[in-house]
């Protein structure tokens, strides 16, 4: 085989839950191994054998994660890729039949003939940004309960509490700096902050919050991201019992940074203050009308994310606020 086809090698991986499908183009090669730390393994060692130019990687969910950790660390190139773009080609290119071996022969199609850009963030600054926001969550849990102690222990014990009061808001600065020079120090990063800080109501622990524990957000359907994050309502019928609908299961942290930008986005976003508003006038109780202006929240902020743009009141109003 020539250099030229050697450098000109693209593969396209097809990320399921329990395999990976994977097709090397133009060697027509096509192998399917177990989503774990052995069958990734051998596709890396099989994938690497081929030099690639470039991996191309859907990112349809957390399940991508360990392989691209693998392919970093074999310095492999690769790109987490829209989903929605991969779709857009396979319509362009008139590809309707869908099985594993298809799949992953169009992303494979996709990666030579688009040549999208190389990922540039690597995966442990994803790792990094997540545990940051976790300590941040912790290290304000404890400053809650501290606050709360002071409240109700003894003057002559209040003395003990403040010290560590002032700890805990140190280390919290601290943290919340780690996490904005993250921010600045990855492209990748700074181009979702400038996006998702444009929506008035949401700040940079916001931001910062949904980059790390939603990477998946503007690659998926608006049901599917109100539903990760827990704000889907959830039926709950059987035979003539009818209950009430409930949110359940997500990703409560997210839920919890988004909650509390929605009391500030009530405030100074014209959008949500009128949702909330109207949602009251029906009857809701405040709770609800709450929940339910965070899952348009979300609805709006994974199609901005989708469609790369910043976010514009009358828009909100008349097209991202549609279900």
């Amino acid at each position: 085989m020539n250099s030229n086809h050697m450098q000109n090698i693209n593969v396209g991986v097809d990320i399921g839950k329990s395999q990976l499908d994977i097709f090397i183009r133009p060697l027509d090669i096509f192998f399917t191994v177990a989503n774990d730390t052995k069958g990734i393994r051998d596709a890396i060692n099989k994938i690497k054998i081929n030099k690639p130019q470039r991996i191309v990687v859907e990112a349809t969910g957390r399940l991508e994660m360990p392989f691209i950790l693998a392919c970093s660390e074999a310095k492999l190139p690769f790109v987490i890729a829209n989903p929605m773009h991969v779709k857009r080609f396979a319509g362009a290119i008139g590809r309707r039949a869908k099985n594993d071996r298809l799949d992953a022969e169009l992303i494979a199609h996709y990666a030579e003939a688009i040549k999208p850009k190389l990922t540039e963030l690597k995966p442990e600054k994803i790792r990094l940004m997540s545990d940051l926001v976790t300590r941040r969550n912790q290290l304000l849990t404890m400053q809650t309960m501290e606050k709360n102690r002071h409240q109700i222990l003894s003057k002559t014990l209040v003395s003990t509490i403040k010290p560590i009061l002032t700890v805990l808001k140190n280390q919290i600065t601290k943290i919340e700096l780690k996490i904005q020079k993250l921010i600045e120090e990855c492209t990748e990063y700074q181009s979702k902050n400038i996006i998702l800080q444009s929506m008035p109501g949401i700040g940079k622990i916001a931001a910062a919050s949904i980059i790390s524990n939603m990477p998946e957000l503007g690659y998926i359907t608006n049901k599917q991201a109100a539903s990760l994050i827990g704000v889907a309502p959830m039926t709950k019928e059987s035979g003539a019992y009818k209950g009430k609908r409930v949110i359940q299961g997500g990703r409560a942290q997210v839920r919890t940074v988004l909650y509390m930008a929605m009391m500030s986005a009530m405030q100074c976003n014209p959008v949500f203050k009128a949702t909330y508003q109207r949602l009251l006038g029906q009857g809701k109780p405040k709770k609800v009308a709450i929940i339910a202006c965070v899952r348009k929240m979300v609805i709006i902020l994974n199609s901005m994310l989708r469609d790369g743009v910043m976010w514009d009141e009358n828009t909100g109003k008349n097209k991202l606020l549609t279900p």
